[in-house]
């Protein structure tokens, strides 16, 4: 009874000494290489494969290393941002000075925020005017940050040269674990794809509660 390649295999991996007593046969076989239509021995065949997992795990290595340096950029511009809202004494200065180091740090084309609810001593400041209701509503029901097409959106409208901005990302300012907001920051840029809607938002999450948490020093005391 003749054996199906599926029992041939098999047997093989259950009788390691086969090749011991029959070394010629091991010897003898000849495999053809993906790198042409020359035959070679089946050790010249293991070590073509080995050759090509080594390459697969050096190109894996080279991507580690890239993510890893990307990562360590972006947290020493993280880094820089955050020191530099901590450094401003004034706190009516933090708009500005959030909105200058994001577009210099993070080379961000466009940047604005507004607030509202703003204390008292900064309730009539630019950045504390210019917010509707729609506005308000639309930062509040915003579960994480937007990004997308400017679509015609009302705070596009703070941004410079709004008509030339392609897509928007709007990030919700809010105090603590609370569900509303009490601003929201907009960033904006000439290129379609520089926000996309299928752009991660964790990171511009992440930028959202660094601001927020400096910007809370202009909202009144609980």
């Amino acid at each position: 009874m003749s054996m199906s390649e599926a029992e041939i295999a098999r047997y093989l991996l259950d009788t390691p000494e086969f090749f011991e007593r029959h070394a010629e046969t091991l010897a003898a076989v000849r495999l053809t290489s993906p790198h042409g239509q020359r035959a070679v021995s089946l050790q010249e065949r293991q070590m073509e494969m080995l050759r090509e997992k080594i390459k697969g795990l050096e190109h894996k290595i080279i991507e580690m290393i890239r993510a890893s340096q990307d990562n360590e950029i972006i947290a020493a511009r993280l880094h820089r941002f955050t020191r530099a809202m901590l450094l401003t004494v004034n706190p009516g200065d933090l708009p500005e000075v959030i909105v200058r180091e994001l577009k210099h740090e993070f080379l961000v084309p466009r940047a604005a925020l507004r607030l509202w609810g703003a204390a008292d001593p900064f309730a009539a400041l630019r950045f504390a005017q210019g917010a509707s209701d729609d506005v308000r509503s639309f930062a509040a029901s915003l579960q994480a940050p937007y990004c997308g097409a400017n679509s015609g959106f009302e705070a596009c409208g703070w941004l410079e040269d709004p008509a030339t901005v392609a897509s928007l990302a709007m990030i919700p300012l809010r105090h603590g674990g609370t569900e509303g907001a009490f601003g929201l920051l907009v960033l904006g840029s000439p290129d379609p794809t520089r926000y996309g809607a299928d752009l991660g938002t964790e990171f511009l999450a992440h930028l959202g509660e660094v601001a927020s948490a400096g910007l809370a020093r202009l909202l009144p005391p609980f």
